[in-house]
């Protein structure tokens, strides 16, 4: 797996924990509740999209340490998916999941990946924060500013990685380091017109 573009401790921000929906086979969208609910286990996963489909493998932090997770859909760029679990032994119960490369998976709320900054805000309701880029040309973002974002249904939390636009220059992404936060509507953020690269689900 690539290295993370944004820290697994970016979703530190925690909702309210609610009782697990009816268990059902979402596809091709994450809720926080029924197969993606807090307290659900790989062998669920496996009962909703068929074991053969669902791995337990290390995956790669930001850091470059290996992970356990639950990947589903391994050979498929399209529809994998990685689920982290807060007991790894047992996988059970949900800590994060991973939304990310080519993966064509909706998140709570409609983010998807590719969706632009003004896109987000839509869903946002309100522009939000982000630190600036990292060397590797990726934003991440910082607070929701009490947007809809703030707080999903089910008690879980998004966190975003947006990429800059390869058209945007070195000295565009120069101007916006990653040691200091912005509002989605800087204008100079919006310049150099990122998208999402990653989502991370948290609980």
């Amino acid at each position: 797996m690539d290295q993370r573009g944004i820290s697994r401790d970016a979703c530190a921000t925690r909702g309210p924990s609610f009782g697990a929906a009816a268990r059902s086979n979402h596809s091709h969208v994450v809720a926080c509740s029924g197969t993606f609910a807090k307290d659900t286990s790989e062998d669920e996963l496996a009962t909703a999209f068929d074991s053969k489909n669902v791995i337990f493998a290390d995956v790669e932090a930001n850091d470059g340490s290996k992970v356990p997770a639950s990947i589903l859909f391994p050979n498929d760029p399209k529809l994998q998916l990685e689920v982290w679990w807060s007991n790894p032994a047992a996988h059970s119960d949900i800590r994060l999941i991973v939304i990310g490369g080519q993966s064509t998976w909706t998140a709570p709320s409609g983010m998807r990946l590719g969706q632009t900054l003004e896109q987000v805000e839509k869903l946002n309701h309100k522009p939000f924060k982000l630190k600036g880029y990292d060397k590797n040309r990726i934003a991440t973002v910082s607070g929701w500013d009490g947007g809809a974002l703030a707080s999903l249904p089910g008690g879980c939390a998004p966190g975003l990685s947006l990429r800059a636009n390869p058209k945007a220059s070195a000295e565009a992404i120069g101007a916006l380091p990653a040691d200091k936060e912005y509002s989605s509507s800087d204008p100079a953020i919006r310049a150099t017109k990122p998208t999402i690269s990653e989502i991370l689900i948290c609980y």
